[in-house]
């Protein structure tokens, strides 16, 4: 990147549920800054949090946006049009006839992005291999854009079958579109790999929300001025903001994404590698699983749909500060998924009329009224007092049980989460340190540990905006896919042939991203798999592969086959760029001599009782604190349960560790 970009201040924006997060580093010294989100215009906050941590200055500005997800999740994405291959009108209808609801004698089917109505049908035909047996001609492409234009979609899914083998029919469609004044967005450039359902639907879901995030996008390049914009992909690497508007279906992970990124890099500062990463925001609650090296995924299903790009690999339940609770059918209490978000928020943000999981925080006193986000928001506690007592008569319950039991309910959620990543997966989590980030994680992350029997929690510096941070400290990243099909008696010669292309194509994609070729590091991985198995493993291209991939396999599924045979089904190829960011050094612990706290009155297990509170910026390096006790900060607080003591190291960090019993 140019030196000029080099000077100018680094931002980091996290837009939440219920908080923009925003961080910024300039010349050495790091700011963060948290303000309400504006869920009718995100962009509203993202600009006005930018003004006044940069002032007028332009700034290098990373974006981790929820723009695409949410645009897919509430059905709000541009009307779309999808252009299959005769025979395949039923393409999306049909998918894989997997029936999510197994038992329901009605199920109800999820509404498609994109109607039947919709899906016009073009007579042409390549196969496997790539060669054509069915050409396109000239009268059918116009056809087919007259076709197009009648359904009233502004925007087109192409997706003919075996494109990723010849591409040559797509671009012909592609271009009669183009010129026809439509958004196009073609599955050879998308997804160009086989198995033509998950190729369609993730190029479906891209033509959905292009439009939207384009439009975002571009309103938040004209409030930026002369501040360049990144964005963050669900692979953890930041990318133009011109080149995620086009390729919006990358950018579906990228808020959760920059927080595992934050965490990883944390972690591996203070000596952790193996570590469960725990973002608990305003709505739901991310976590994920590093053992040494940032975990990726190659697929997820977000609102029923099958998305098929490389991303960090995290997984996403309904809990969060902002979850709602309620009384089921059989007056059972529930707690999320629903939540009250930015707006109205929880009771006691002064317009939320529902109880949420900060509201029975702040009840129990672990949230304190007069000393959220550093005293600038003064929490409505005689509403919050209110809201629960009424939850509660209705439950038959006291106070108390109620707002415990809320915390009990979020937090078993919770901890099924982190067992997902860990216990579900082959990982024992008692050997991992236990990451707690968000403005609510440090909040729940010694009860969270005492479940699942981890014994190290470290809490970072500044946990509350450590996505944002994430966004900073985040390399570019571009990544592609190719299939092959071939068998794996091929020469590594003959592989490195078939990569040119992609790296030909990295090499140029990442010379237009401000990078050239010599700081731009290209990794390698093959897609195998044993001949006639359905699903492949992924195993980088260095080495003896082959072996690699019967190791692989037999970790994952507990055996192997040596002597059968296997085939290389996808190349992929990861182009990366060290970040801005790469260099930032955060501020070590603090010189203070360890102020005496303040007390505070809480309820813990059922009893109320007075425990010590301590600022953050108090507590100096070495300083060791013993629970119960509350540590505040401007972004987020902290309970350090009764069974737990906690040191600051060098690096600000606080490490808990979970005392012996006798």
């Amino acid at each position: 990147m140019t030196e000029t970009i080099k000077k100018i201040p680094l931002i980091g924006v996290d837009t939440g549920g219920t908080f923009t997060d925003l961080v910024m580093a300039d010349d050495g010294r790091v700011r963060v800054h948290k303000l309400p989100s504006t869920p009718d215009d995100p962009s509203r906050a993202v600009l006005e949090g930018v003004r006044q941590l940069a002032g007028d200055r332009p700034a290098l500005v990373f974006h981790g946006s929820t723009v695409a997800t949410n645009a897919l999740l509430e059905g709000k994405g541009a009307p779309t049009s999808l252009v299959v291959t005769a025979g395949f009108r039923d393409l999306l209808e049909i998918g894989r006839q997997n029936r999510p609801q197994l038992y329901a004698l009605h199920p109800r089917r999820h509404k498609p992005l994109c109607p039947r109505s919709a899906v016009v049908e073009v007579s042409e035909r390549i196969l496997a291999d790539g060669s054509v047996e069915k050409a396109l001609l000239p009268e059918e492409v116009e056809r087919v854009v007259a076709a197009v234009l009648a359904t009233g979609a502004s925007s087109v899914a192409v997706c003919l079958l075996h494109a990723y083998a010849n591409p040559v029919h797509e671009e012909g469609i592609a271009r009669a579109l183009e010129q026809a004044g439509l958004r196009v967005s073609v599955s050879h450039r998308i997804l160009p790999e086989y198995r033509e359902y998950e190729r369609a639907s993730t190029t479906v879901v891209n033509a959905a929300v292009s439009p939207v995030m384009t439009g975002y996008l571009d309103r938040l390049s004209i409030g930026l001025g002369d501040s360049p914009l990144r964005i963050m992909q669900s692979n953890g690497g930041s990318i133009r903001a011109a080149t995620a508007g086009a390729e919006a279906v990358r950018t579906i992970l990228s808020g959760p994404a920059g927080g595992i990124v934050g965490a990883f890099h944390c972690g591996q500062a203070a000596g952790f590698g193996k570590i469960l990463t725990f973002d608990m925001g305003g709505t739901s609650t991310d976590v994920g699983l590093c053992c040494d090296e940032i975990p990726y995924a190659s697929q997820t299903v977000i609102a029923g749909w099958p998305v098929k790009v490389p991303m960090v690999d995290i997984h996403t339940v309904g809990a969060g500060g902002g979850s709602i609770a309620r009384l089921d059918a059989g007056g059972a209490l529930r707690v999320g998924p629903e939540s009250a978000g930015a707006d109205p928020g929880p009771i006691c943000y002064g317009r939320g009329e529902k109880v949420t999981v900060t509201d029975a925080n702040l009840y129990l006193g672990r949230l304190q009224a007069d000393r959220f986000l550093g005293g600038r928001m003064k929490l409505n506690t005689q509403g919050c007092r209110r809201g629960i007592e009424q939850l509660a008569a209705e439950a038959g319950i006291t106070p108390l049980h109620l707002a415990e039991g809320v915390l009990e309910v979020a937090e078993a959620t919770m901890a099924g989460a982190l067992r997902v990543v860990s216990v579900e997966k082959g990982y024992d989590p008692r050997e991992f340190t236990l990451l707690p980030f968000g403005g609510a994680g440090g909040l729940h992350a010694c009860a969270l540990a005492e479940k699942l029997g981890v014994s190290r929690i470290l809490i970072p510096v500044f946990p509350g905006i450590l996505s944002a941070l994430g966004l900073v400290l985040s390399d570019t990243i571009r990544d592609y896919t190719h299939s092959v099909l071939r068998a794996s008696t091929i020469s590594n010669d003959e592989i490195r042939l078939l990569f040119q292309p992609l790296e030909q194509q990295a090499l140029d994609d990442m010379r237009q991203e401000g990078y050239p070729a010599q700081e731009v590091v290209i990794e390698r991985a093959l897609d195998i798999r044993y001949r006639g198995q359905s699903f492949e493993v992924t195993v980088p291209f260095e080495g003896d592969w082959g072996e690699a991939f019967h190791h692989r396999h037999q970790l994952l599924y507990g055996y192997r086959s040596s002597d059968r045979a296997t085939e290389i089904v996808t190349l992929r190829l990861r182009a990366v760029a060290r970040g801005e960011g790469d260099a930032l050094s955060l501020p070590q612990a603090s010189a203070a001599t360890g102020r005496p706290p303040v007390m505070a009155d809480v309820t813990l297990s059922g009893r109320p009782c007075t425990i010590p509170l301590f600022e953050r910026g108090d507590i100096a390096c070495g300083q060791n604190l013993v629970g119960p006790a509350l540590v505040v900060e401007e972004t987020a607080t902290h309970l350090i349960g009764c069974a737990w003591q906690a040191s600051c190291d060098e690096r600000g960090n606080l490490v808990l560790e979970r005392m012996a019993h006798d």
